[in-house]
């Protein structure tokens, strides 16, 4: 098959056209930034897709990744407020923002993202004392956050986190800090037992105090049921000597055997159950005893009924008392100097 010469010239411009047309198609991955240059001049930036270029007088830049990155921040020293040497470390998120000012504004971003949190780790952490900087971690990424994303802003960045991953502090620091804590907790024990030890001491006051005041309350029942007692008692006797009077206004001899043999006996009683041993001298006529209790026993007849009450008798002639004779010792007579 012979080709002439115009079929050669149209083969070539296919070709040509081909190639022209492949070096001209670029492909954009989801997640990316292309930029575009013509003639080493930025141009535009190709979205994620399928995207036609100039071959020859276009090439491709900077091939930014626009999803949110991860950078571990090394560990470093940082002295404090207070002078106590701490490492730490941190880890930053970032975004790309801008694919052309990221790409265009600064050289090794991830080296600059790297330098610009650590210089402002220090200087954060430099600025609180190592108690705070130990109790406001959330504070600190806080401020960093916002000092890192203010500088990264002219290179097209957004950085979403700044998170500090662990601070360390000297052993011997940490030896010290752990003494502190324990004599802490060993003065608030103490407190709370002082405070217990005062409470059960009020308690045990309250419950004194709430006894004495039962006890005076049921000594003043106690003396008034007895006063109420020796009163009915009073009563009882005034009565009784009232209707004894008036048995005896109207001849009723047996009522004052009554009367008197019954103060006889409670007498003759009292002395007996004495607590000291003496000799008493006094009348003892066991038969005027025995004839006042007669008398009771007749008085006691005629209130039951069961016999009429004999004529009364005289009373026998009282008997001389005897005496019981007191011996006493001889007195020497004593001269007189």
């Amino acid at each position: 098959m012979d080709f002439t010469g115009s079929d050669i010239t149209v083969i070539a411009i296919v070709v040509l056209a081909i190639i022209f047309l492949y070096s001209g198609i670029k492909t954009v991955p989801q997640g990316y930034r292309y930029t575009v240059e013509r003639f080493g001049r930025y141009t535009r930036t190709l979205e994620p897709g399928l995207n036609l270029i100039i071959p020859f007088i276009d090439r491709l830049g900077a091939k930014m990744n626009v999803m949110e990155q991860v950078l571990d921040v090394p560990t470093q020293e940082v002295i404090t407020k207070d002078n106590a040497s701490v490492t730490a470390d941190a880890v930053a998120f970032y975004q790309v923002l801008n694919a052309a000012q990221a790409a265009y504004q600064v050289a090794n971003l991830e080296q600059a993202i790297l330098n610009l949190t650590m210089t402002n780790i220090r200087s954060v952490m430099g600025s609180m004392d190592l108690d705070e900087l130990l109790s406001n971690r959330d504070k600190i990424n806080d401020r960093l956050l916002h000092v890192v994303d203010d500088a990264a802003s002219p290179w097209g960045l957004k950085i979403t986190r700044v998170e500090i991953k662990d601070i360390r502090p000297p052993k011997d620091l940490v030896d010290a800090m752990a003494r502190q804590m324990k004599a802490e907790r060993e003065k608030r024990a103490q407190v709370l037992e002082a405070e217990g030890s005062r409470n059960a001491q009020i308690l045990r006051a309250e419950g004194a105090k709430q006894a004495a005041v039962l006890e005076a309350e049921g000594q003043r029942q106690a003396a008034f049921l007895n006063a109420e007692a020796r009163e009915r008692q009073a009563e009882a006797e005034a009565k009784a000597t009232q209707m004894v009077s008036e048995a005896i206004a109207s001849g009723d001899v047996q009522a004052i055997n009554y009367f008197v043999a019954q103060k006889y006996t409670e007498a003759m009683q009292a002395i007996g159950s004495g607590p000291n041993s003496k000799v008493v001298l006094m009348p003892m006529e066991a038969s005027s005893l025995i004839g006042s209790l007669g008398g009771i026993g007749q008085i006691a007849r005629e209130v039951f009924g069961d016999q009429p009450a004999a004529t009364p008798r005289a009373p026998a002639p009282a008997a001389r008392p005897r005496t019981t004779p007191v011996v006493t010792p001889p007195i020497t007579p004593t001269r007189e100097s």
